[in-house]
């Protein structure tokens, strides 16, 4: 089965997904295969590689590690379009739904489409919706979008629904790297009741009680990654918490 059609089937069989997020610009080589063998002990279902910069290029040697050590589903969580592994099994294609930004709806994937279309990479379209998290995110700034409010449930309720019908096949609700607070549980549910495509959440989670909450809430598959960059034993911990173990 394609990525895709996996995250499909676990959300159809009402199981709940996690995905790891590597920063490559953050970690060495000894912390990334740490956190990949405490993955693959814990059955994390994916891996998400991708930062807003990526200064350092090691993308292709972060992709190989984790495949080499883990043999989890590596997907690209790209910032920009010049973030490409043919090592990794599958792109997220994301569009930033929630902003105004042109160049982050569809601008930057023109530049990027030919690429993808030689590539063996499996592209998987998202609507990609930043939620306010606190404080302003390297996401933000990077975009130069603004963030949903968090409390607007409402307006992303209704931007999620606008994504589905564009064709975009997943939405994925992010507070961001580093957030100080995550998406709010109310927020998750008016969402995941307005769209039949599944639903990632990411950004500020960082306990196994929080994430137990959005999943329950209604996130599909969580998206977590700092809270692991210092302590690789969390990931057991949290995703245990997701999947009800």
């Amino acid at each position: 089965m394609t990525v895709y059609e996996t995250i499909l089937k676990r959300r159809d069989d009402r199981k709940k997904q996690m995905a790891v997020l590597i920063d490559p610009d953050k970690l060495d080589d000894s912390i990334i295969r740490k956190m990949a063998v405490s993955a693959a002990e814990c059955s994390v279902d994916y891996f998400f590689v991708g930062g807003s910069l990526l200064i350092n290029n090691r993308l292709d040697e972060c992709t190989r590690i984790i495949k080499e050590t883990a043999g989890i589903p590596v997907v690209l969580f790209p910032g920009n379009t010049l973030q490409m592994s043919w090592k990794a099994d599958a792109i997220l294609f994301l569009s930033l739904i929630s902003g105004r930004n042109a160049e982050m709806l569809i601008g930057r994937h023109v530049v990027a489409a030919p690429y993808l279309k030689l590539s063996p990479l499996e592209v998987i379209s998202t609507g990609y919706m930043l939620i306010e998290s606190g404080r302003p995110t390297a996401v933000s700034y990077m975009s130069n979008s603004d963030p949903i409010p968090h409390d607007k449930d409402d307006i992303a309720m209704c931007t999620a629904m606008a994504g589905e019908m564009l064709g975009l096949k997943l939405i994925f609700m992010d507070a961001g790297s580093g957030a100080i607070n995550p998406v709010s549980p109310d927020m998750i549910s008016h969402v995941k009741q307005s769209i039949n495509v599944p639903l990632l959440v990411g950004g500020g989670i960082r306990t196994p009680e929080k994430a137990a909450e959005l999943a329950a809430a209604g996130a599909d598959l969580l998206v977590i990654g700092n809270a692991f960059e210092k302590d690789p034993g969390l990931i057991s911990e949290l995703c245990k918490a997701v999947k009800g173990l």
